[in-house]
């Protein structure tokens, strides 16, 4: 659309394309946040500091980090089909 054309249906599509735009930008943060592996790390790290202190027990250790190994393997897919184009 040119430029009069948007300034002419402003009042009419203002509204929806804020939504748009604003729904868009939600995902996108949404998306960057979930797949910051720097996150998942400190979250490893975080992990074995409390095992090291005796706040979690082996048992819980072991099941919280496979299930943090696995959210790092799932980013680590996620951008490798986004590098590829799929």
């Amino acid at each position: 659309m040119g430029f009069l054309t948007n300034l002419v249906a402003l009042p009419a599509l203002g509204a929806p394309k804020l939504v748009h735009w604003l729904a868009k930008t939600i995902v996108e943060e949404a998306e960057r946040e979930f797949l910051d592996e720097g996150r998942i790390r400190g979250q490893i790290l975080e992990l074995q500091e409390r095992y090291d202190a005796g706040e979690v027990s082996e048992d819980t250790y072991d099941l919280l980090e496979q299930e943090l190994l696995q959210t790092l393997k799932t980013i680590r897919d996620i951008k490798e089909r986004r590098t590829r184009g799929g």
